[in-house]
């Protein structure tokens, strides 16, 4: 019965980060095409890869709700290596939006000349590869697995994982992660506050104006995203990766099953707290999403019929009416005259 009800709530989990991630990558999309910000690719990648989270995650919720399933070892192995990578993609993909954000507010006049299509797809090259490395590393090397596993086991993380592999993504993945989190956002704060005492020293000197500067505004969005991006996945993992290391100190001390049932749970809300903060922080995501309802909305009732019939036009020209008309109408001359002919 405990089992059915982790497949459920796996299930349900899976579908709101799928569909939530599937609308934000439709809403970017459409944005970048209409932009042309090569800075937005991260986020599209951030959004795919926290879906492909959403879509490992439904398989182990499929295995979870038709107990009696026994896997292989190898079978498991690859599916736990499928669901680390999306992870490690999704970890990795935040710190590239992280980045980005801070290159645009550190070098703003260089931006775009640095942030090229091309340099922008060896990052996202660079990034899937770094993943792919961290999620199949105990596929290459047999000594992360367990010798031991049963063949009457679910697939699970410290069912085919050591727990020394845990303590390796944590010092490659997520700890470098939340390094860079953290020093981006402190230089963040720090230009922010340059950027406040010149805007203080100019008003002083009645040079402002009535016109603040913009900059400064984007500047503390930016801010404020990276500051809940990194709060929203620091709460989501760090409980984790913390009681992963405990685990594999002291095996007695903490049940695996807490780590597996729960806190890894917490760990997967991350991939869909993402695709809500950006469609709720950025207003650009936000028009995008009104437009596409509208559109969806404008569609379905023509479909229905009950929309405004703009294919049902007269074929019957209109009547034309010359200038005498309109002078004996209004009594007085209200066409212009035409230019005159060099």
């Amino acid at each position: 019965m405990a089992t059915s009800a982790f497949g459920v709530i796996l299930a349900v989990l899976a579908s709101l980060i799928i569909s939530a991630n599937a609308l934000v990558a439709v809403a970017l999309f459409r944005l970048i095409q209409k932009s042309g910000y090569n800075g937005l690719y991260f986020v599209l990648n951030l959004a795919i890869s926290d879906a492909m989270v959403g879509f490992t995650v439904i398989s182990l919720a499929i295995d979870e709700l038709s107990q009696p399933f026994y896997p292989s070892q190898t079978f498991c192995i690859l599916r736990m290596a499928f669901v680390i990578f999306s992870s490690a993609a999704s970890i990795l993909s935040l710190t590239l939006v992280a980045c980005d954000r801070h290159l645009a507010i550190r070098k703003p006049f260089h931006y775009f000349q640095v942030m090229t299509g091309l340099r922008v797809g060896a990052r996202l090259v660079g990034l899937w590869l770094l993943a792919a490395i961290i999620g199949f590393i105990p596929v290459a090397a047999p000594g992360f697995q367990h010798l031991s596993f049963s063949t009457k086991a679910r697939c699970s993380f410290f069912g085919v994982f050591q727990p020394g592999y845990l303590f390796i993504v944590f010092c490659v993945g997520f700890f470098p992660a939340l390094f860079i989190f953290i020093y981006l956002y402190c230089d963040m704060l720090k230009i922010a506050a340059i950027h406040v005492q010149h805007i203080r020293e100019v008003e002083h000197a009645g040079l402002a104006g009535r016109c603040r500067p913009t900059r400064t505004t984007s500047d503390m969005k930016a801010m404020r995203t990276v500051a809940v991006l990194t709060g929203c996945f620091a709460l989501s993992w760090l409980p984790f990766f913390i009681a992963s290391i405990v685990q594999a100190m002291c095996p007695e001390c903490f049940p695996y099953q807490v780590i597996e049932n729960y806190l890894w749970l917490l760990g997967l809300c991350n991939s869909l707290l993402n695709p809500l903060l950006y469609s709720y922080w950025q207003k650009d995501v936000r028009l995008q999403f009104v437009q596409l309802a509208a559109s969806v909305k404008r569609r379905v009732l023509l479909h229905l019929g009950k929309g405004p019939h703009f294919h049902c036009r007269s074929t019957k020209p209109l009547p034309a009416v010359s200038c005498v008309q309109l002078q004996d109408s209004h009594g007085k001359e209200s066409c212009p005259s035409p230019p005159p002919q060099l």
